[in-house]
Formats: structure tokens, sequence, C-alpha cells
């Protein structure tokens, strides 16, 4: 998730009573063997933040869930794990993190998938409560969620029944935070963010004895440049991944803004609004997308360039394509991508304009009042965009509830769902595996590039899969430009290539949030877990690679 506002959620804050009595009907029982855990640690969010403690200590629970007629008996994990400078070895960092394992499972035969949000400055919160843990909340996306009492509800779309699940906290966020004598604003950073978690991870791998399990990464906007880097530096230590999910991915920021590969996305919100010029409305969003992309390529690309020069047919077809009139996009340069001086998209807050109303940045469907003071709130607060503010509520109590009464867990800190300080502090210099600077220009504006990362790893380790999960309504990381991103990145072998997929889906920058498209993406993940589970030779010959990089860096 793209962050840009911080927000801290104490798990000791008063909740509904309803809502806690809702949960507890529909939740699943506790087990003997639960232990129950009390963090008395205080962890710090700002920059110059650190604790002294370097236990590693978790609430343990157990639980069961039926998934498909097939019923899982599972535990979860919620607690820290200590990572270490892999020169000294000293503990660098405490880091929060909850997994969700199989019981009585082989190593060998039971992938397992680490999750994180984006921001940078997210903790995973989100896609933990929304995409597929063993439970999640319910909303009414693209509506409002209406207040408490919520309620969450076992998960039928959970990928437990394909992997182990673990949802990591960047140091800064959730309850993880840096060991003294380091601070937290040591990890704030696109290669010193990696790192850790590439520290985290091979400290789980260690910790439960999963060093030969099939391994898998699932990262969300940032997250997706986080994983480019993270596989990379993965495979350079010796850990080789079998699949890679990209959800909603940013890999060029130098594209950010591009109207190319924004048009699909804002004429698929007009699709939705009912805004076309276009009669009959088209019946199927995806074949519309295509054809909006075509034109985008082509002749939207060459009228841009031939601005103020225009052509009328192809500003006809751009006026048909997103609802706006001819007066208007010339108003703009004809750059759908546009702002004002506050930050406001221009067509986002133009369509429904007539009615009051403002789309969602984060998903288009969503709508919210643009009159009188809704319509001056800071665009750049993430938690006041539209799409955020119909389920902040939901997640901020029910993140609550589960945290602790379900999973045990309880602290006197407050939980760090948002960081802004660390996205303001964030160090974007990135240095890829060609060694050169891919993250600032000389200026010190953001340049940050790592496709170049994936096709790096993906070229080294010719098994690996990836997904790119994209959703047709999302103006944040539009699907578009993803897909030029992915088209355009230096991966020259076709072979490999075919290991990439992209699929798109009626929703937001929050795929899952969806019902429909959250179960067609857990088809798709299922589809990928399948076919690099079963494929034995492709298992043999990445266990082979990650053994001859171990044996190397000795």
């Amino acid at each position: 998730m793209t962050n840009t506002e911080s927000a801290s959620v104490s798990p000791q804050s008063s909740h509904n009573t309803h809502a806690a009595a809702a949960t507890a009907a529909a939740g699943a029982s506790h087990k003997a063997g639960d232990q129950p855990f009390f963090d008395p640690v205080a962890y710090g969010n700002g920059p110059d933040d650190s604790v002294t403690d370097i236990t590693e200590t978790a609430a343990i629970t157990h639980h069961s869930i039926v998934i498909g007629g097939q019923k899982i008996n599972y535990t979860a994990t919620a607690g820290h794990l200590v990572i270490v400078d892999p020169s000294s070895s000293q503990p660098e960092a405490k880091m929060f993190y909850v997994a969700f394992t199989q019981d009585n499972q082989k190593e060998e035969a039971r992938p397992v998938t680490f999750f994180y949000n984006g921001g940078p400055g997210s903790s995973s919160v989100f896609v933990l409560l929304g995409s597929f843990a063993p439970r999640r909340i319910k909303t009414s996306m693209p509506g409002f969620t209406p207040p408490a009492p919520y309620s969450m509800e076992d998960n039928p779309d959970s990928l437990l029944d394909k992997s182990d699940l673990v949802f990591i906290n960047p140091v800064g966020t959730g309850y993880s935070a840096a060991i003294a004598p380091k601070t937290n604003r040591a990890f704030w950073g696109v290669d010193q963010d990696a790192d850790s978690i590439k520290q985290f991870i091979k400290r789980f791998l260690t910790k439960n004895n999963r060093w030969n399990s099939p391994k898998y990464l699932f990262g969300e906007s940032y997250g997706t440049a986080r994983s480019c880097v993270l596989a990379y530096r993965l495979h350079e230590d010796g850990v080789d991944l079998n699949g890679i999910t990209l959800q909603s991915s940013i890999l060029d920021y130098t594209q950010s803004g591009n109207p190319v590969g924004a048009l699909p996305t804002a004429a698929s919100d007009a699709w939705y609004h009912k805004k076309l010029g276009i009669a009959p409305r088209p019946t199927d969003l995806g074949t519309f997308a295509e054809e909006v992309a075509q034109f985008a390529r082509t002749d939207y690309l060459a009228a841009l360039r031939k601005f103020p020069t225009t052509d009328s047919a192809t500003v006809e077809k751009l006026s048909e394509y997103t609802g706006i009139d001819k007066t208007t996009l010339h108003a703009w340069s004809l750059d759908i991508s546009s702002y004002d001086s506050r930050g406001n998209s221009l067509f986002l807050t133009t369509l429904l304009k007539s009615q009051g109303l403002a789309l969602g940045e984060y998903d288009g469907r969503v709508t919210a009042i643009n009159t009188g003071i809704a319509g001056k709130i800071d665009p750049n607060s993430g938690g006041n965009d539209p799409t955020m503010t119909a389920v902040t509520g939901v997640y901020t109590t029910m993140w609550n509830v589960y945290l602790n009464e379900q999973l045990k867990y309880t602290s006197n800190s407050a939980f760090t769902d948002l960081n802004d300080q660390a996205f303001q502090y964030w160090d974007f210099s990135h240095i890829d595996p060609t060694g050169a600077q891919k993250g600032l220009d000389a200026k010190g504006n953001i340049i940050l590039y790592t496709a170049g990362d994936l096709a790096a790893v993906m070229a080294l380790n010719p098994d690996l899969k990836v997904l790119s999960a994209n959703g047709f309504f999302d103006y944040v990381t539009p699907f578009y430009q993803t897909v030029l991103d992915l088209q355009q990145m230096p991966l020259l072998s076709q072979q490999v290539r075919q290991n990439l997929s992209a699929r798109f889906y009626p929703s937001g920058h929050m795929v899952y949030l969806d019902g429909g498209s959250r179960t067609a993406l857990k088809g798709d993940l299922a589809k990928m877990y399948d076919a690099t589970v079963s494929n034995t030779q492709a298992l043999g010959r990445i266990r082979a690679l990650q053994a001859r990089v171990v044996h190397q860096a000795k």
C-alpha cells in the first residue's frame, strides 16, 4: 500500500464489545497448548528510536479452517524474530511478524510465502486482514463500510491450502524496531530495507527448519519494488525462490504519472461510472481496456508529443474514452494524469464533479463527497483518499480484536500501521545488479528503477515464476503502466519471459478487497503454486542452484 500518512493504533484501546462478541462467535476456537503473550517492550516508530531487548518471543495459538472442503489445522505465531548484522552477527533489529503454518507437514513439501505491503512505511496489516490469511475482515467495497460493529470471517479464499503464510512488518512499522546502537532510520532505504527483510527471511528459515521448503514472495505497491531488490539479494545469499507475486506494481518511478500508462485506467473508471461517450457501452471491460491501451500507445502518444497542435479525431476519441469534454482536455494539454497545485488528480475530481463527488485514487469505483470541507482535505494523505476512508474503520477495529483476542498477543505499545516518518526519511538510493545507481539522480530526484533487478534474478533462476496482479481501477499504480514496465525490462530470453504472467481484475490497488477479484486472484495463485510444486525437475534445479551459491560463498 502506498503510504503518505502515519497512523498508530493501540492494541489496548477500547473497542466495540458487540464487535468482539460477533468475532468470538464466528472465530476459531482456541485449543490446549495456546500460549498468550504480553509484550512490555516499548517500540518507538521515530527515526532515532530503538530498543535494547533482543529476545525472540511470540504468542502461539491453534486453529482450524475448512478451505475447498478440506479441513486444515494450523498454528498462528505472532511475535518477533531478531535479525543480525551479516558481518558481525550482532543483533540489529527486532521484526514483528504473524505466521500461519499448517500442522504436521514436511519441510520439503510445504511451501512458505512471505507477505508485505509497501509505502514505504506500511505495516503488513492491510494484506494480512484483507487478502489470503485464514481470517479476513468483511468490507462493503466499493461502498463505504459502515461503523462498528464490524466482523471477521473464515476466509474461503485463504492461500493456506497451498502455502504457509508469513506477514512481515518492516522496521518502524507494526511492532518492529531497531536494536541499539542501531536506530530505525538505519533501515529506511531501498537497499537497507531489502537487506533487513532478507535477514528476517533467513532467520525464519533457520528457526523453523524451512530452508528446503519451496519459497515465495508476495509484495504490494512499493512492496513490488522491494520484491525485485529482495529477490536478487536473496539469490546472492543462496536463497532461491520458486515464485513471486507482484500486486499493483511500481517498478519504474520515472514513469509515475505517465498519461499513456494511466489512460486505460481512466477509461475503466469512466466505463464503471457510465460516463463514456460511446454507445452502446462496451460489455466486456477487459476487451475495452485492450482497445484503449492500443489507442494510448499510438494515436494518444502522438497527440501528446504534437500538442498544442491537435488532431480533432484523436481528441474526440480521447473524450469518448474518458468522459471528459474536449475543452477541458485541451486545458489539461491532453494530459489525463494532470494534477492541480494541491496535488488533486484533475481527472478523479472532474469526472463526477457535477454530482459533487470525487473518485478514489486507490479504487476509482469508490466515491466520496468532494464539496465544502471534504474537498479541502489534504489529497496527499492516503488515509483521506475515498478508498482508504471506506475501510480504515474496519481495519483499525478488527486488527485490535484479532491480534489481542484471537492471536492472544498484547502490548502497551502503539501498533504503527502506516509510518509517514519512514516515508519522509526514506533513502531511495539503489545500486542495481550491474552496479549502477538506480535510485536518485544528481539533483536528488527519485528515479528508482527495480525492473532490472527482477530481470537479473529471473535470468539467473530460469525456473522462477512471476505473477503480476493488477486492478483495472487502480490510479496509484495503473495496470497498463505495469505492462509497459515489464515489456521494457532488460530480459532478453523469450524462454525465461514465459515464466512471467500478468492478470487483471475488476478491482483497485488492494485487489483483494473486491470479493470476486480476490477469488479470481486466489485461483491464479493456486495455479502458480501447483505448477511450481508439481514440477519436481524445476524444484530440483532451484535447490541445486541454492546449494551451489551457498557453496561458492564459503
